[in-house]
């Protein structure tokens, strides 16, 4: 599917929910494919993609944006304490908040640059033990911590369990966002970004879709 089937469906979601027209950010999910696709989407236009693995992305963004001009690029994958310095200089957002040690680390590199990357909490809707984000239950006082720290919130993200009906998690996080007053949903992939965008979904993250299968090997 191509990048431009996806934007008219995109745009076609967002007329079905009574949405204004553009009020929904594709991030063009990049990781693990190979560099003529990226560039192929670049040279089609777009200039919003997600990385989910901090040393990919710094490998080949800077040499991209030096070619292609300003790009801006979000953090989607679990992201290490130990390399949030290199993600805040490379990130215009992060979309994995999730653990007060990352909060912490965060608020202190935002207080030296005097800036801050966007920043999503991420909410594992699903409670699955092995996967990452803070539990429904313990968001709002997490959301309350970050504030505390002066991190400035934009939003929430999840990822619903695969398998699963997405439409109650994107629900889910709608009201938690509604709740605490942030207007940012990043939720839905390229299987139910539709739904996701019926839900509210401000950012959807797609990948496969345009780009794709990944080839892991």
């Amino acid at each position: 599917m191509s990048l431009t089937e996806i934007t008219a469906r995109i745009a076609a979601a967002e007329r079905a929910a009574g949405r204004q027209a553009g009020s929904v950010t594709l991030i063009a999910v990049s990781k693990v494919q190979p560099i003529e696709r990226v560039e192929a989407v670049l040279e089609a236009g777009h200039r919003v993609f997600g990385e989910n693995y901090v040393q990919e992305a710094a490998g080949k963004w800077p040499d991209l944006r030096d070619r292609f001009g300003p790009v801006a690029l979000h953090m989607i994958g679990p992201l290490q304490t130990n390399k949030a310095k290199v993600a805040v200089d490379l990130f215009d957002a992060i979309h994995t908040l999730d653990r007060p040690s990352l909060a912490e680390k965060l608020a202190r590199l935002a207080e030296a640059r005097g800036s801050c990357p966007e920043l999503f909490v991420q909410v594992n809707t699903g409670e699955e033990p092995q996967k990452a984000g803070v539990l429904p239950h313990d968001a709002d006082g997490f959301i309350r911590d970050c504030r505390a720290l002066g991190l400035p919130l934009s939003g929430l993200m999840c990822i619903p369990p695969e398998g699963e009906d997405s439409r109650p998690h994107f629900a889910k996080l709608a009201d938690l966002a509604k709740r605490n007053g942030l207007t940012g949903l990043s939720m839905g992939m390229s299987g139910d970004f539709e739904a996701a965008i019926a839900a509210g979904a401000t950012h959807v993250r797609v990948g496969s879709a345009i780009f794709g299968a990944r080839d892991y090997g």
